[in-house]
């Protein structure tokens, strides 16, 4: 078997490069030595290489980084890059000086030294590692015969691969643009050095696109595909990743088909209490999650969710101009921050306060929820003229919305997010869209991206005093990625 094995002796990634002249007096971020190889690997070997190719979607303090700040690698930053970025989210709820690399990216004053960036690029690239590992055990033929794993139990850990594969590249190509593409394990930092190139985003939304059709054969037809770990990708989430996908490449026809087809697997809907979703009492028992990271406190190594902790340090605070976006008496304002308690409720998983300052919070990230995917059903209605469909599905979000028990238990008043009128201003509809995502979905880290792929994030911003130039439309290339290839990853225009 050690011959087989000789190829994974040496495992780079893009995040892991460094120049010919460097004396690697630091073992870079998935480089694999001899004595890290398996090369006898068991199940328990394939079971653990998809695993843990999830980690690095978790908001675990110090995966990666020991309180690295500066570099951007204590925890993931979709807060960040999203949330912060599109003037939801203030850094603190009392400004400081503490973590200025934040300030700099809310004032698009960044540079290609962030830290926020490189954390990014970090986690994707790394996850990205991973599942090139446990692709390349689970399509070896001598290796799934000499372990003895069973066909569906193969599938299933497959296809769960090449949907964590294609959500890292999700990831990086619409932060980045064109970026490095990796499929294989590296046996050399000479091969890695030969892929240190950035490809047309195109070649990477192909790239996407063939993983998620891949998973989509191999996942079975159930909600949970492991009943006794419903965390793991489900066919449903592939469809939503599909859908997604065909949503940021404008394929309206496809959205809408999609999401039909993930309406038609049955599994899903919207809780009759909007916060059923982020209630940490009822994690995959409500009907709406399609994709989060199960975060579980007490675990060894850590698995809980670290971004409570900064709560507690007074970070993750609303911006007024968020707070502004809700309609008088909407009861998912309270629901995502309790403002006089300075609580991020969806982060907490309750709406008391618990968990606050918890860096080992049992609250899940959610990714990809049921609401999330209408609106994008409702966007493509819009865009292909169905507006009483589309207006139908924004009704039914507003509906759950008023008709969910308020937070402080008080009593929503009639009139409260009246349903939208009859319409065939597809502008007009648009806007309604708009405004029903970034409350539906604020501080879940998509309003950026949302702001990007309607093209208006520019007059957005700047109309709120902030400095967004065109070229924020991508973010810097780590400059350090840069300089450590050689050259080889050119930066982004404007950095």
């Amino acid at each position: 078997m050690k011959t087989i094995y000789n190829s994974l002796i040496a495992i780079c990634i893009i995040a892991a490069f460094v120049s010919c002249n460097d004396e690697l007096t630091n073992e870079p971020i998935g480089l694999l030595t001899l004595d890290q190889i398996d090369t006898s690997p068991t199940i328990g070997t394939l079971e653990s290489s998809v695993s843990s190719s999830y980690q690095l979607l978790a908001s675990t303090l110090n995966l990666i980084g020991e309180w690295n700040w500066d570099d951007g690698s204590v925890l993931r930053n979709d807060f960040i890059l999203q949330d912060i970025a599109s003037n939801d989210m203030n850094k603190k709820w009392n400004p400081d000086g503490d973590q200025a690399w934040m300030d700099e990216l809310s004032a698009f004053s960044f540079t290609a030294e962030n830290g926020a960036f490189n954390g990014l690029w970090l986690y994707d690239y790394e996850g990205i590692n991973r599942i090139n590992l446990a692709i390349s055990y689970l399509t070896n033929s001598e290796v799934i015969q000499t372990v003895g794993i069973s066909d569906s139990r193969k599938n299933q850990l497959l296809g769960e691969a090449y949907f964590l594969r294609a959500f890292y590249y999700f990831d990086l190509v619409n932060n980045f643009g064109d970026v490095p593409l990796l499929t294989v394990p590296l046996i050399s930092f000479e091969e890695a050095f030969d892929v240190a190139v950035r490809l047309p985003a195109t070649e990477i939304w192909g790239q996407i696109n063939s993983d998620l059709s891949e998973a989509k054969t191999l996942l079975p037809n159930s909600k949970y595909p492991d009943p006794s770990e419903p965390w793991r990708v489900s066919k449903g989430a592939v469809i939503a990743l599909q859908a997604k996908t065909a949503l940021y490449n404008e394929e309206w026809n496809s959205v809408i088909g999609l999401v039909s087809e993930l309406e038609g697997l049955g599994f899903y809907s919207l809780n009759a209490h909007y916060f059923d979703s982020f209630d940490v009492n009822k994690e995959f028992l409500e009907n709406e999650v399609i994709f989060a990271y199960d975060h579980v406190s007490d675990q060894n190594p850590r698995n809980g969710n670290g971004l409570c902790a900064l709560v507690g340090w007074g970070f993750i605070a609303p911006s007024n101009n968020f707070i502004s976006a809700f309609e008088d008496n909407d009861p998912r304002l309270l629901y995502t921050v309790d403002i006089d308690n300075q609580n991020v409720s969806k982060l907490l998983g309750n709406t008391v306060g618990d968990n606050k300052g918890n860096d080992d919070a049992p609250s899940n990230k959610i990714f990809i929820r049921y609401a999330d995917v209408l609106l994008w059903k409702a966007e493509a209605l819009n865009e292909t003229g169905d507006f009483a469909e589309a207006i139908a599905i924004i009704n039914d979000i507003r509906n759950r919305a008023r008709t969910s028990p308020t937070a402080d238990g008080s009593i929503t008043p009639p009139g409260t997010l009246a349903d939208r009128p009859a319409s065939t201003n597809a502008t007009e509809i648009l806007g309604w869209i708009m405004s029903e995502r970034r409350v539906e979905l604020g501080f879940e880290s998509h309003r950026f991206n949302d702001l990007k792929r309607w093209g208006i994030a520019q007059s957005f911003l700047t109309a709120l005093g902030k400095n967004f130039q065109d070229k924020n439309y991508l973010y810097p290339i780590p400059q350090g990625e840069v300089d450590k290839s050689g050259g080889t990853i050119t930066q982004n225009p404007g950095y």
